[in-house]
């Protein structure tokens, strides 16, 4: 799908979800015939003509002022991620002018690798572009109980894993949770990166694949999630929690460094152990 058809469809979704009401319109028992909010009723929220407003959501207003989408954005009522989203998608030639494109290979350094290596019982991974997992220690394999290194390489992806992986899928305990909030992180970065072919192509695989992600695709959420918790299972321990924390690199945001941790003395602590034991990571030191 080409960026004018992103920002088309994006800008419909959101009209769709907000009831007149919710956008403080009085309605006198008229049949509705779209859902949400019409065309005319939100350019009149965002106070331009409706002539301007249809050329925009059909991306043909290449000129749009900042304080047009900024007036867009707070009438539909976006957070601050679909607001970002709606900015990327509206002007994608400063998306482009970025330092790092998105054709240019994603290399980790080696000091990432080692630091990777130097916490064998936490569980870590680096994620690039397209959720593409660009390297991991052996402990993260052994919380997914997937053999990342057997694996063709564009197979190594988060999505790919928790949509199309059986065993992957099994470790989370509210999958739906994980799907949604994955499928919204993956939009989120295919609007950073519009020139990017490859994301088109992943979407397309998934689509094929999976169901579960083309409905979840076509919901068009947008959300970024940098920390938080996931409650997993495995068949060592049963059911156990995993806080996460990201850490986007300084000199290549497109890149972020993923460190599961637990609370001391916990049951989930005690469980990582575990499995840690399991695989003889206990104690070593890369």
């Amino acid at each position: 799908m080409g960026n004018r058809a992103e920002l088309s469809t994006f800008l419909r979704s959101r009209r769709a979800r907000l009831k007149p009401e919710q956008a403080g319109l009085l309605q006198y028992g008229e049949r509705r015939r779209v859902p949400g909010l019409r065309r005319e009723e939100l350019a009149q929220l965002a106070g331009v003509s409706v002539d301007y407003y249809v050329r925009f959501e059909q991306g043909r207003s290449e000129n749009v002022s900042d304080a047009v989408i900024d007036a867009v954005a707070s009438a539909l009522r976006l957070d601050q991620d679909e607001r970002a989203h709606l900015f990327r998608l509206a002007r994608p030639h400063a998306v482009n002018g970025n330092a790092y494109s998105s054709s240019s290979a994603q290399v980790v350094r080696p000091g990432l690798r080692r630091l990777l290596e130097s916490v064998p019982e936490v569980p870590a991974y680096v994620i690039g572009r397209r959720t593409d997992i660009l390297a991991w220690n052996e402990m993260f394999s052994a919380l997914l109980l997937v053999d990342l290194d057997g694996l063709p390489s564009e197979q190594r992806n988060l999505a790919w894993l928790v949509f199309c992986h059986p065993e992957a899928r099994a470790r989370f305990v509210d999958w739906e949770g994980k799907a949604r909030d994955l499928v919204a992180y993956l939009r989120m970065d295919a609007g950073r990166h519009p020139s990017d072919a490859d994301f088109a192509t992943l979407v397309g695989q998934l689509s094929e694949a999976s169901a579960d992600f083309r409905q979840l695709w076509a919901n068009q959420e947008v959300r970024d999630k940098t920390h938080g918790a996931h409650d997993l299972r495995h068949p060592a321990v049963g059911e156990f929690t995993l806080s996460y924390e990201t850490l986007r690199l300084p000199d290549d945001p497109d890149q972020s460094l993923l460190l599961h941790t637990v609370e001391a003395g916990s049951p989930s602590e005690a469980a990582l152990r575990i499995i840690a034991r399991r695989r003889h990571l206990v104690g070593r030191v890369g």
